[in-house]
């Protein structure tokens, strides 16, 4: 009781604290509850996982792109703190996940800190890296590193600062992490370097990174962001390098969406001509003010991200999870029944053979001499009756574990996600018990009133986006308004109240309490 305790606290300190911070997300804590309760009763959690664990609840934006394109510039600027190592050539090679801290100095920490610490993001990812790269995730430092940064314009939210794209020995690993993150992100910034537009690289980035991305659900998280346009102002030819750009995008599929042109005015390549310098600060200024203000709405973009969520877990358990186990008690429950038949058929002809061929046979009169001894009485027959009913439990049991680990085997190969192998296989294990008949149709768990449970989820998860509308728009022009929210103060919506973790501060200030040391 005290793991299953243990956990309801940290979800009930995840519900106080989002009271203050959005009430409505506070509401789907309690959804989550009841899926955790939902997976636990059909054998899919055990008593110390829980759903909103998985879930990031803090504002998650990556920054990837090639070598050389002003990423870590980007972040310098925008933290307005010196963090990230710049360079015309690589100098960092390594994923690099950038929190708040209150200490006045920042630090670099192993990956182990990330892959080890679910309050993370990329926590396990040593085991998808394995997957595609075997022996590599043992090497978990060599592709993640932890920073803690001082910057107020940090807290309440967490960057991911990615290395570029090439084919080095880790490109597959690395592409693999690229994944994960961009599925976790509530925003997603893809830069390219205008000074080498038609590098290898970019080729890679637009390959994997843009026709990817252009059929996700999730599309319009992503921005595309041409960096280092002041190299182009000698020539004056901003417009035909943008367009020129774009028109490499649309290649690979992206035809409408959001992409930018921005510089750092630093670093800026001294302009000649004043009108294109003005007419060159006007675009880096619009572009970049874009940029920030998708950065700065992330929160509400977390909000809906989770909301998502929870319905992708419900759809996830409805259409993924009893679905396999209804094929698993089908596919154990044919298994069984076809060599148990073949079994029996096997030992009736062995059966008439035997007795035919030993003259036990006398018209349609069968006399065996041992009936006689069965027969003799109760405690023969009982016996007898006893063995034979053992022998039968004995060859049943052992049919159903041949037939549990075949049909679990295949259908835990048709499951992409190693992460999710232990679930499936505690589900599988339940639905297999000795106790539990085989031809009874519903997995273990399973019923009406379950299934009535989760579509209430569904049903919850449609109405918790209708909130979110009626708290960020106005179709009506009536009530609360867009506008009167946008003048809040930021820290009301896009810094939310997060604890610091217990060592190093590293954690988002203020962190929900679920991803924060009890």
């Amino acid at each position: 009781m005290f793991n299953e305790s243990k956990i309801s606290q940290r979800l009930q300190k995840l519900e106080k604290h989002l009271e203050q911070e959005n009430p409505i997300l506070s509401d789907v804590v309690q959804n989550f509850r009841e899926l955790d309760g939902i997976s636990r009763r059909i054998g899919f959690f055990h008593r110390e996982e829980s759903h909103a664990t998985r879930t990031p609840w803090w504002p998650l934006i990556s920054i990837l792109g090639i070598y050389s394109a002003g990423k870590s510039s980007f972040i310098n600027h925008f933290l307005q703190y010196n963090l990230q190592a710049v360079g015309i050539q690589a100098v960092d090679d390594k994923f690099s996940v950038i929190c708040f801290t209150r200490d006045k100095k920042d630090r670099v920490l192993p990956g182990l800190a990330l892959d080890a610490d679910p309050r993370f993001p990329l926590y396990k990812i040593s085991q998808a890296i394995e997957e595609v790269a075997e022996g590599q995730g043992e090497h978990i430092d060599a592709y993640l590193q932890l920073k803690t940064c001082p910057s107020e314009i940090l807290r309440g939210k967490i960057l991911i600062d990615s290395p570029g794209f090439d084919a080095d020995d880790q490109r597959t690993s690395t592409l693999r992490i690229t994944d994960h993150i961009m599925n976790l992100s509530d925003l997603v910034l893809v830069f390219f370097d205008a000074r080498h537009p038609e590098t290898g690289s970019m080729r890679d980035t637009l390959q994997h990174l843009v026709k990817a991305t252009v059929n996700r659900r999730d599309s319009n998280k992503f921005l595309y962001i041409l960096n280092q346009i002041d190299v182009t102002a000698n020539e004056d030819n901003l417009e035909e390098v943008f367009a020129a750009w774009q028109r490499a995008l649309a290649q690979y599929g992206l035809t409408a969406g959001s992409s930018y042109a921005i510089y750092h005015e630093d670093a800026a390549i001294p302009f000649d001509n004043e009108e294109v310098k003005t007419r060159y600060e006007s675009k880096r200024q619009a572009d970049s003010s874009a940029i920030i203000n998708r950065i700065e709405q992330v929160g509400v973009e977390r909000a809906y991200r989770i909301v998502g969520m929870l319905e992708q877990t419900a759809q996830m358990l409805k259409q993924d999870v009893v679905s396999r186990l209804e094929r698993f008690r089908e596919g154990l429950r044919r298994k069984v029944l076809w060599l148990e038949g073949a079994i029996l058929a096997a030992l009736l002809v062995a059966f008439l053979g035997l007795t035919i061929g030993g003259g036990y046979w006398h018209g349609l009169s069968l006399s065996l001499p041992f009936l006689d001894l069965v027969m003799l009485n109760d405690y023969t027959f009982f016996g007898t009756l006893a063995i034979l009913l053992a022998l039968i439990g004995f060859v049943h049991f052992r049919i159903r574990r041949w037939g549990t680990k075949k049909v679990s085997a295949r259908l835990l190969a048709e499951i992409k996600d190693p992460d999710l192998h232990p679930n499936y296989k505690r589900a599988f294990r339940k639905n297999s018990r000795w106790w539990r008949t085989i031809y009874w149709p519903n997995p273990a768990g399973w019923g009406k009133r379950t299934a009535a449970r989760l579509e209430k989820v569904l049903d919850d998860s449609n109405a918790y986006i209708q909130k979110l509308n009626d708290e960020y728009t106005n179709p009506s022009g009536s009530g609360k308004i867009a506008a009167e929210i946008e003048q809040q103060a930021p820290e009301k919506l896009e810094r939310p109240d997060f604890s610091q973790a217990e060592s190093g501060n590293l954690m988002p200030d203020n962190s929900d309490p679920l991803t924060s040391k009890n």
